[in-house]
């Protein structure tokens, strides 16, 4: 039996839709939509509440369930480590397959332009990287035959993140931070949930810890370029000053405090997004799991274009 924590997220929902045999899905309310046969377990990872139960009988576990927004630091921390805790406690001495889904932000930025291997001293830079990192480390003192994966950007049908970049592409601009030309690494969503299960049946995983990228880097040029030519527009970049985008970060996270509601901008993503390399390198799950993502940045743009005309989430 499988449990997959997050299953009503981006990523967990292409995940469940890809499963084949019995599997689970931890769920905090009674109205949440889950693919067909896939079983509905309540529980509260925050304060643990259902946990017990829903880990019951379960072999692997597929813990996608995280925090990439929040109103305050501590926020990313309960969500991402303490949460994190909450599980990895109850899974413990029971023989179970632990794939934890950190993020290439608990490693931090290639400083020297050199893309990150899973040995090299993990740098945070954000509250948000360093919250994924302690829950890694959380998770490898309880569970040390865990199998953590760190992608970096991940995109697709149904995202809402990247999804605001392409929305500004979409009406013919796109926005970057002053300072040159900036790399990262990025995976297709359907290619990431095969690498999940590709480390969750892998043997030789135990113990271990992957980047799950497309091996070629990109760069926001050739991503806006892309995504120009295939909505039909040319787009123009728009330099920000760091310091007018730190403002705008500021503003950002004030107005979601004053609603509550917590929004993809903040200064912790403007100190993301201040380095100019994001990139890993993803030999390592090649090598040991057999798993190499396939579809090129153009392909997956072209795809999760596709589907957002098709949605009515952009005009086409």
């Amino acid at each position: 039996m499988l449990l997959v924590t997050g299953g009503t997220g981006f990523v967990g929902g292409h995940l469940l839709e890809h499963v084949r045999g019995p599997a689970r899905a931890l769920v905090r309310r009674r109205s949440a939509c889950l693919p067909a046969g896939i079983e509905p377990v309540f529980a509260d990872l925050a304060t643990g509440e259902g946990l017990a139960e829903a880990i019951r009988g379960a072999d692997t576990v597929i813990h996608l369930a995280g925090v990439t927004k929040a109103l305050r630091a501590g926020d990313y921390f309960a969500g991402n480590a303490r949460a994190t805790e909450n599980l990895a406690r109850l899974a413990a001495g029971r023989g179970i397959r632990f794939v934890h889904v950190s993020s290439l932000a608990a490693a931090g930025p290639s400083l020297n332009g050199t893309p990150a291997k899973e040995d090299d001293t993990p740098h945070p830079v954000s509250e948000y990287g360093r919250s994924k990192l302690e829950g890694e480390c959380i998770v490898r003192a309880l569970l040390p035959e865990a199998v953590i994966v760190r992608p970096p950007v991940v995109y697709g049908p149904r995202d809402t993140d990247v999804f605001q970049v392409l929305k500004s592409i979409a009406a013919g601009y796109w926005l970057e931070i002053a300072g040159g030309e900036r790399w990262f690494s990025a995976i297709y969503v359907r290619d990431l949930v095969e690498g999940l299960l590709a480390a969750a049946r892998a043997s030789q995983a135990a113990g271990r810890t992957y980047y799950l990228s497309h091996p070629v880097a990109s760069t926001w040029s050739e991503f806006a370029a892309a995504a120009g030519k295939t909505l039909g527009v040319n787009p123009r970049r728009l330099s920000v000053p760091a310091g007018a985008a730190w403002a705008v970060g500021l503003a950002a996270e004030l107005w979601g405090r004053t609603t509550r509601r917590p929004g993809i901008l903040s200064r912790d993503k403007i100190a993301e997004a201040r380095y100019t390399h994001w990139t890993c390198d993803a030999s390592r799950a090649a090598a040991e799991i057999g798993f190499e993502a396939r579809t090129s940045l153009k392909d997956g743009l072209a795809q999760t274009l596709d589907w957002y005309k098709e949605a009515g989430w952009l005009k086409g």
